[in-house]
């Protein structure tokens, strides 16, 4: 039984998919040609059809691993741009927080649970007003673009209400209001409408005094570090989540020391209900009470090294985190309103 290695060479072109260019692939495809026409030259098929048919081959498959990059290559600029168009939407939805705001040193993060997501239903916000700092973190029941349409709808409002309201509880009250007429316009073309709620930690903190005056929106207590031990800030008596308020709902302040020196950290309940391979949630008060750190910055960095390590990497649910330092002195910028 005679063998013709000439038959063998097709898998040259079909071995550089996804390792090589498609110039390598071309390349290599002309050189398995010539080699095939030796071979079988060789074996005496000069005048035969199967030396035609070889050489074919090879095309046929250099061919279809060429498509294959092209539509690799299309994919991947698809990618690129969705990734940019989702930057873009972070930006603007989900601003930044400044470094320094008043008394304040502040870092923020954001971590998705998609791979390729950049924004989500957590949210956050920090605004500048006379004499104080206002702050809002939040997470919006659900996922996917109507999460993100509502952490948009509810950080609108704070930072129009943050300026315009003098009481915390006046503003938590503005917000609710603008939550349920945004919950009542999606409810036209959206029937879950009714289902979507936001759970928030509305926040206040003066220059003078040194404390921290929040009302919490059914969200997780934050946490606050000084000398090395960690204490839940928690609300005795919690607000209903946004949207879910009745008419008239009161909304009680709560006032808490927050010294120079001391260390807030506010997050989402991603944090809290991260688990490992065995069940166990991540224990934050004690970790966050365990590290540590220069600023803020650091703090938020080595808090999500320690969180990932836990979860082996793998991530269930989106994590919001603001930390921020009191400093022992205030940021001299102009007040919003006043003369420059």
């Amino acid at each position: 039984m005679s063998i013709h290695l000439a038959s063998l060479l097709v898998a040259v072109p079909a071995l550089t998919a996804g390792l090589v260019g498609p110039r390598f692939t071309v390349g290599l495809t002309m050189l398995a040609c010539v080699a095939a026409a030796t071979l079988d030259i060789y074996d005496g098929l000069l005048d035969s059809p199967i030396l035609p048919i070889h050489v074919l081959d090879l095309l046929v498959v250099c061919g279809l691993v060429v498509v294959f990059w092209r539509l690799r290559d299309l994919d991947s600029q698809a990618l690129v741009q969705v990734r940019t168009v989702s930057d873009v939407a972070q930006r603007a939805v989900l601003r930044p927080l400044p470094r320094r705001m008043g008394s304040l040193r502040i870092a923020s993060m954001y971590r998705s649970a998609a791979a390729q997501a950049q924004i989500g239903g957590d949210l956050y916000a920090a605004e500048r007003v006379k004499g104080a700092v206002r702050l809002i973190i939040g997470d919006v029941r659900g996922k996917g673009l109507a999460a993100v349409d509502d952490a948009a709808a509810v950080l609108g409002a704070f930072r129009e209400a943050a300026h315009r309201d003098a009481a915390l509880s006046e503003l938590v009250a503005s917000l609710e209001g603008s939550v349920r007429r945004h919950l009542r316009a999606v409810g036209e073309t959206d029937r879950d409408s009714g289902e979507h709620f936001i759970t928030a930690l509305v926040l206040e903190i003066p220059d003078d005094p040194p404390v921290v005056r929040l009302i919490s929106c059914g969200h997780p207590p934050p946490l606050r570090s000084r000398d090395g031990h960690a204490l839940a800030l928690r609300s005795p008596q919690p607000a209903p989540p946004l949207g879910l308020a009745g008419a008239g709902e009161e909304y009680r302040v709560d006032t808490f020391a927050f010294d120079s020196g001391d260390t807030l950290l506010l997050h989402t309940d991603g944090l809290l209900e991260a688990r490992d391979a065995t069940g166990a949630f991540y224990p934050a008060p004690d970790r966050f009470a365990s590290l540590r750190w220069r600023d803020p910055d650091q703090l938020l960095q080595r808090l999500i090294k320690d969180l990932l390590d836990h979860v082996n990497g793998h991530l269930e649910d989106d994590v919001g985190l603001v930390a921020m330092e009191r400093l022992a002195e205030s940021t001299s910028f102009p007040e919003p309103g006043s003369e420059r």
